[in-house]
């Protein structure tokens, strides 16, 4: 075709420039063929790398998602480098330039590449897992991903938050799943005038009978605090972290229920108040001390 416009017009190319000309025509639409082939390879591999991990009963979650980047950035590269190596460019010496190059980059984005490196640091010391409810950076929620740059986190409310990994690892991390077990702990009051020995036997019996509560350590009932109106008994359980929310709001009613069908009453908080110069009169609608 590139013959036929070239006669056409009456221009006779050198043979060495219609030579050059032809190899870079052949050239290019190599290196496009290439930049497809290696787009579509990635794009596969890692969805197959995915779908493959996903399978993978003993591979950690956590790892998954940085897994499949790595695969897919990987045959990117080498995609390029083909395409480079094509054209007759030294993929060694490049290297070597985008070495130095990178460096100066480095310097210039290491915010960010602090990011990346909380990230590995966060994969390499796990102080979290994905499906963690973790607390980190002034946010809440359950790890979803632990990219290189920011860490996914869904709150109790299903919103999307995104931390960057570096407040992550620079601060107090406070993983609310890592335990097996967690503790229930709680207070309820008691009316003074109120047998304080059957009250706790009516709460431990409350605990000791629902069966998510553990044995060991044993549920226990101490009296937490004399309150301004009221006696503080604590209720204090250990249960599998896996059902702590259940186990503590069904253990709240079930006190509360306990309580009432034993006699035992949770008084409001009252106040006491004295007039220096005797009762203040009946009719008046001001009180004065």
């Amino acid at each position: 075709m590139v013959r036929d416009l070239i006669s056409e017009s009456g221009f006779v190319l050198p043979e060495h420039l219609r030579t050059l000309l032809l190899s870079g025509g052949m050239d290019v639409l190599a290196a496009v063929l290439i930049l497809i082939a290696g787009w579509t390879v990635a794009a596969w591999l890692s969805e197959w790398t995915r779908r493959a991990l996903d399978r993978a009963r003993r591979f950690d979650e956590t790892l998954k998602p940085i897994t499949v980047s790595l695969v897919r950035y990987t045959v990117l590269v080498v995609t390029v480098l083909a395409v480079l190596h094509r054209f007759g460019v030294e993929t060694t010496s490049l290297i070597a330039v985008i070495g130095a190059a990178g460096l100066a980059v480095g310097l210039a984005i290491q915010g960010t590449l602090s990011n990346v490196a909380a990230g590995v640091m966060l994969l390499f010391l796990r102080p979290f897992r994905i499906g963690d409810y973790v607390e980190a950076a002034g946010q809440g929620g359950t790890v979803r991903e632990i990219g290189l740059f920011t860490t996914i986190l869904l709150s109790a409310d299903l919103v999307y938050i995104s931390v960057p990994n570096a407040s992550i690892f620079g601060g107090t991390i406070i993983n609310y799943s890592r335990e097996p077990t967690r503790r229930i702990n709680f207070t309820v009051g008691i009316d003074y005038s109120d047998d304080i020995a059957a009250a706790q036997k009516i709460v431990i019996g409350v605990m000791e009978s629902d069966p998510r509560v553990l044995k060991s350590p044993k549920p226990m009932a101490p009296v937490g605090a004399l309150g301004a109106s009221a006696v503080e008994i604590v209720v204090r359980c250990w249960v599998p972290n896996a059902v702590y929310w259940d186990t503590l709001f069904d253990l709240q009613k079930a006190v509360k229920l306990a309580l009432d069908g034993g006699g035992i009453t949770i008084p409001f908080p009252q106040h006491v108040v004295t007039f220096r110069n005797g009762p203040a009169p009946a009719s008046s609608p001001d009180i004065k001390n």
